[in-house]
């Protein structure tokens, strides 16, 4: 299926390619999530006279998403959880956890926005995450991981 980018698309184009994808991955995705439309000669001329504006969008969204990158870089978060003798945890601390430490000191971050190389953290320690704040913004934070004992 051919469509028009309305936004860049990791993977896949940047603001008004047009793309050809699997029709599945159009009509349930991107579609729906305004991030496409149909490559039709009436949706191309659309676009074309809205192109400024998504563009100044598109801009917007990157700057702020830059500002909160700045923010958030090279902070370090508390999560406390039980813990084993052996300093593994019952359990683990997932990318909500996270979000939730996140929102307690004032950063809201979507938990699909927040990368565990590893998978969830299941030991106690320092761990290096990073959060994508948007297709061109990364940034790295640091997750301590505190072992509460159980008696």
């Amino acid at each position: 299926m051919q469509i028009i980018l309305l936004e860049k698309v990791v993977n896949l184009g940047g603001l008004g390619d047009v793309v050809k994808v699997k029709t599945g991955y159009a009509r349930n995705f991107l579609i729906p999530q305004g991030k496409a439309r149909r490559a039709t000669p009436a949706a191309l001329e659309e676009f074309e006279k809205r192109r400024a504006e998504l563009e100044a969008a598109q801009a917007a969204t990157l700057a702020e998403a830059t500002d909160k990158g700045a923010k958030l870089e090279g902070l370090m978060i508390q999560v406390t959880q039980k813990a084993g003798v052996d300093g593994r945890l019952f359990g683990s601390v997932t990318t909500v956890d996270i979000a939730e430490a996140l929102q307690k000191q004032g950063f809201e971050v979507e938990r699909a926005m927040i990368r565990l190389p590893d998978g969830p953290l299941k030991t106690v320690g320092d761990h290096e995450i990073t959060i994508a704040l948007h297709t061109d913004v990364v940034t790295h934070i640091k997750v301590s991981v505190l072992g509460e004992q159980v008696a």
